[in-house]
């Protein structure tokens, strides 16, 4: 019984807390305490109380000069990585889109899944020939070009256990049998700065993918740009005009998105 109360009567120090900081959002500008007090109509001597707290959390600073308070690191922080999940995906499906018209081939979305990356959106090109990209299906590390992508940026700590795991469950593509050698694979993927994948090695059979890492304002990877085709339907060399396409595209989300990286992997 007094969990149900306590869950629906909440914690009230913490609304109180909001109230100051709605009230400064609000503001628009750095307030005085006493204008910040006045917003979220309580006493000057109790805002300044839970102004005190938030600074110690980083919601809120204070200018030692003009002795009025603003938004702190941590604040800022929680917008960016709203922003970011709000319209990574929005801004994404808009790339693919727009990739997909310069190119004509089949492009897709993938985002990472916890055990993998998943497709989320695919668009399909104006010819005869296309193939069809599943959605919501955890793809393979080794085995697809979007995994190999975002096993390459993601941390060693989170992906070697992944790793191990396929190869331990044989499905790692030939020549790939230990975890040295998937490390050395992934480093071609970095030093290239996309993966590319075809025939035998991709996971099914007459197909083949390009992929590209999309980086957020961390500059950590966040999307995967894929372009497919029909095996033996594209130039995959690092020189051709569809490898350059992708990598522009792949960029240019990348800098929408935040990332400051002056040069992103070539």
């Amino acid at each position: 019984m007094h969990e149900d109360l306590e869950g629906k009567h909440g914690v009230q120090s913490l609304e109180v807390g909001m109230s100051l900081l709605k009230a400064m959002v609000g503001g628009q500008r750095a307030m005085m305490l006493k204008d910040i007090a006045a917003a979220a109509d309580m006493p000057a001597s109790k805002a300044h109380r839970y102004l005190v707290s938030l600074i110690r959390s980083g919601l809120v600073e204070q200018d030692p000069l003009s002795s009025r308070y603003t938004l702190g690191p941590f604040a800022l922080n929680l917008g960016l990585v709203a922003l970011d999940r709000l319209d990574r995906v929005r801004l994404g499906l808009t790339s693919i889109t727009e990739l997909r018209d310069a190119i004509n081939e089949t492009t897709a979305l993938a985002v990472w899944g916890g055990h993998g990356p998943v497709i989320v959106r695919w668009e399909r090109p104006r010819r005869p020939i296309t193939v069809n990209v599943l959605t919501g299906t955890t793809l393979g590390l080794l085995s697809s070009a979007a995994g190999r992508v975002f096993a390459a940026w993601l941390p060693a700590s989170q992906i070697d256990p992944l790793l191990q795991q396929e190869l331990d469950n044989g499905k790692a593509p030939a020549g790939v049998s230990t975890l040295a050698d998937a490390h050395a694979l992934l480093a071609e993927v970095r030093a290239s700065g996309m993966a590319a994948i075809s025939g035998s090695s991709y996971m099914v059979r007459g197909v083949e993918a390009l992929a590209a890492p999309v980086f957020n304002f961390k500059n950590e990877i966040s999307l995967t740009l894929v372009v497919v085709g029909v095996e033996g339907s594209m130039d995959l060399s690092p020189d051709s005009a569809l490898v350059g396409q992708l990598r522009q595209a792949a960029q240019a989300l990348s800098m929408r998105m935040g990332a400051t990286l002056l040069s992103l992997p070539q």
